[in-house]
């Protein structure tokens, strides 16, 4: 199990990786008028980042930590 101040400490880097990742300029550069499989550019980024993000914290707070753990 990982311990409580390593995920605390990932989950603030998550955290800033968001306010990165949603913030004007990296917005600004998908703020086109592209589309992907019909879907506007800039909505199918916000939705990848954000899905992204979900994944990392759910792999961040339930994972075992180290390879050859047995929990």
């Amino acid at each position: 199990m990982i311990p409580s101040s390593i995920k605390g400490q990932r989950l603030v880097a998550l955290f800033l990786l968001g306010c990165l990742l949603f913030n004007y300029p990296l917005l600004y550069l998908f703020n086109s008028s592209r589309e992907i499989f019909g879907i506007p550019l800039l909505y199918a980024y916000i939705f990848a980042a954000w899905a992204m993000l979900i994944g990392l914290m759910a792999w961040v707070v339930e994972g075992t930590g180290r390879k050859g753990s047995k929990d």
